[in-house]
């Protein structure tokens, strides 16, 4: 770095910043840290192209503007010096435990990047969790990182720039949310908005800054009535502000409403400062005394208040024009909490304990990691996260007056699990104000649910479509793979059982002689249960078993008569029948079919199964349908490697949605010389557009082509067969 511009850049601005909260603290630690990190990065470069030393004076700066504690401002100034070789048992020594344990916690989060691989995406963001969950400043760290790095990201690469803008949109902005740190989650929201959508943010602000003299006379005329109205009814507002809702917004109603800009009509919030809990009431009856309230629209979040610690009463009204307009009503305590969240009243400052509703707040942000900890299945735990950090909108309560959070849309079930897993499981139906509702019923703000169960309930499968929260879902799938591994390992038993009787043994017998040891090798399985779970679920084939189970002097006997039919002709040994590339022993002239429900092509492992009247039909060899069928009508076939013809296959594409998007995909396919049969999508809430894809394909190798060549596609996620 320039000498010149090494003296220009010092933490002078910061101390001065932290000490006018901070009063009478010994700002010594940020001298001290600065020296650290002009060491650790005096000649590094931000990505931007400005030098480092600059980005964690942003970062520290943001963290002091929150008025947080010191420690939370220096492990800012400190976040990426241990990438820089600077060991952590220094900062333990030179700042203490605490400080050490937030940059620590800060630098294994930095390299959480979404991705398409999922099974590695999904442990990336589980690790960020668990960080966060130990300390939550180091959250409030990272969420001011981010906010320098989405400041100038237009520096980065366009495919790199649209990752991080999305990353920071589907989980940074939800976690600023979480902590109620409102002008936060709306920075990062449309900051990522100008990135991922560049062409309509440029639009939307080009709109909206030509209607800006109409907009703020508006806004002036309902402020001057607002503080008429109010007054006459010796209400006196300390403030009252109309500012326009944030860009991001005002898009996804665009979008989820399909209207035109010119409708959308409450463009512009307006905000109510009154001084007491009683004037918030006052007020609000005024407004609907005037101006006729849109019905469903009415929201206390003062007697009820959100799990971040916001409260406030919402209304929309039609206003002067005829223009809806959207009122938040609230005292001063609330409106500092409103925008800053967990920082408002900080749990850590100096001799501080924390107060009960941050203690709240931080054990929900404990048990939304646990509840995501026993979620295997990457797809299902991206899911699950995208749905506990989605925006909460409905407040229900128990007959004991306890209020449970949940998600717009959410059922009785929902509910029941956020009491207890044990009343979820058990859950038959529930009361809502007393009166018998079904489980598909969408739970409404202020209502009072009592949970009926039964002891013989259990959870189904059906139930995954009626519930929104990450935690039932979690539940119930963990019981349905319970029991599933329960229903394997029971006809896995009986398969075995019923296999072993034909060599007049059993599997307890085999357990006692210890010759079990033997299959479980062969079978690469790690225990008995292991086993019979893989047999039942199909994971082990039939005739895959047998082979394995088979006494030795009978598999000898068998490997001769192979070896001699060997020695034949080879039109002798075997002829092809009339199906589609397909050999059977010892058959000639069969109708042969491939089985519709798992298609299987050139190249899979292959049974066939031979039909009443229809000739045999060939199913993959793990198919669950040829898994439910007779063993003893099975048979074994095999591709005969010299078939032309096409196979029907089906396959499922995820992708980052764009106009181009659908012409992009079939052209890929179409490059690698496939037809397409027939071809659906949908959109899903996050922006991604889901495909599901039938083919003509030669073989698996040519299927694996197609496949590779769609996972290389930038806008692609995930490509794999269905």
């Amino acid at each position: 770095m320039d000498t010149e511009l090494n003296t220009m850049l010092n933490p002078d601005g910061l101390k001065i910043l932290t000490r006018s909260y901070l009063n009478g603290a010994d700002l010594g630690a940020i001298d001290r840290a600065w020296e650290v990190v002009v060491s650790a990065h005096a000649d590094k470069k931000h990505f931007s192209g400005t030098p480092y030393l600059d980005h964690t004076l942003q970062v520290a700066s943001t963290l002091a503007s929150m008025h947080l504690d010191l420690d939370t401002v220096v492990a800012g100034l400190l976040h990426g010096v241990l990438k820089e070789g600077i060991p952590l048992k220094d900062l333990r020594k030179d700042f203490g435990e605490s400080v050490a344990n937030i940059v620590d916690g800060s630098t294994r989060i930095a390299n959480v990047h979404y991705n398409s691989k999922l099974t590695h995406q999904a442990e990336n963001v589980r690790k960020m969790l668990l960080a966060i969950a130990s300390d939550v400043r180091v959250l409030l760290v990272k969420l001011a990182d981010r906010l320098q790095d989405m400041c100038l990201l237009d520096t980065v690469e366009l495919t790199r720039r649209r990752e991080i803008a999305r990353e920071t949109k589907d989980l940074y902005a939800p976690l600023a949310s979480r902590l109620g740190i409102d002008w936060l989650k709306r920075e990062l929201e449309d900051l990522s908005f100008q990135h991922l959508h560049p062409e309509e943010y440029s639009e939307l602000v080009l709109k909206l800054e030509s209607s800006l003299a109409e907009r703020q006379f508006y806004v002036d005329e309902v402020i001057s009535i607002l503080h008429k109205k109010l007054g006459s009814n010796n209400i006196k507002p300390t403030r009252i502000i109309g500012r326009p809702k944030h860009l991001y917004s005002i898009y996804k109603k665009l979008v989820a409403q399909q209207i035109p800009l010119e409708r959308v009509y409450d463009k512009v919030a307006f905000r109510i400062i009154v001084n007491t809990v009683n004037e918030c009431y006052e007020a609000l009856g005024v407004i609907h005394s005037n101006w006729a309230p849109v019905p469903g629209r009415i929201k206390d979040f003062i007697s009820v208040p959100k799990a971040n610690n916001y409260q406030s009463m919402h209304t929309t009204v039609v206003g002067p024009r005829g223009h809806f307009i959207e009122i938040q009503i609230r005292t001063e305590q609330m409106d500092r909490i409103a925008q800053e969240g967990v920082a408002a009243h900080w749990a850590y400052k100096e001799g501080q304990r924390a107060s009960d509703n941050d203690s709240r707040l931080f054990k929900r942000l404990k048990s939304l990691v646990k509840n995501l900890q026993d979620v295997e299945d990457p797809r299902e735990f991206l899911d699950s996260v995208h749905g506990e950090l989605y925006a909460h909108e409905v407040y229900a309560l128990t007959p004991a007056g306890e209020v449970k959070e949940l998600p717009e849309n959410a059922s009785p079930i929902d509910f029941a699990y956020a009491i207890h897993t044990e009343v979820g499981d058990h859950c038959v139906g529930a009361k809502v104000n007393d009166k018998l509702v079904p489980l598909k019923y969408e739970i409404q703000n202020g209502d009072i649910l009592e949970i009926v169960t039964s002891r013989k309930q259990r959870p189904r499968r059906g139930w995954l479509e009626l519930v929104k929260t990450g935690r039932a879902r979690s539940r119930i799938r963990s019981w349905l793979r319970k029991e599933e591994r329960e229903k394997a390992l029971n006809l896995g038993r009986e398969i075995c059982e019923r296999e072993l009787k034909r060599y007049d043994t059993t599997l307890k017998k085999m357990v006692k002689s210890g010759h079990v040891k033997h299959f479980l090798k062969d079978l690469h399985c790690n225990s008995l249960d292991d086993m019979l779970a893989k047999v039942g679920s199909g994971t082990i084939t039939i005739p895959h078993l047998v082979k394995t189970l088979e006494p030795p002097e009978i598999r000898k006997e068998k490997e001769q008569k192979e070896s001699a039919a060997a020695s034949l002709p080879t039109a002798e040994k075997r002829r092809p029948s009339s199906g589609p590339g397909i050999i059977i022993e010892g058959m000639d002239d069969m109708l042969v079919k491939i089985s519709r429900c798992c298609n299987p092509v050139p190249g899979d492992a292959i049974l066939g199964f031979i039909t009443s009247g229809r000739g045999i039909s060939v199913h993959k060899e793990n198919c669950v349908n040829l898994r439910a069928t007779d063993p003893q009508r099975w048979i074994d076939v095999e591709w005969s490697g010299s078939s032309e013809s096409k196979h029907r296959v089906e396959i499922q594409v995820s992708a980052e949605n764009d106009n181009n998007i659908f012409v992009a995909i079939s052209g890929s396919i179409s490059s690698d010389e496939a037809s397409i049969l027939e071809i659906s999508a949908h959109v899903t809430p996050t922006n991604t557009a889901d495909f599901n894809i039938a083919l003509e394909v030669s073989s698996l190798q040519h299927l694996e082509q197609i496949l590779q060549h769609l996972r290389q596609m930038e806008q692609v996620i995930m490509a794999r067969r269905a």
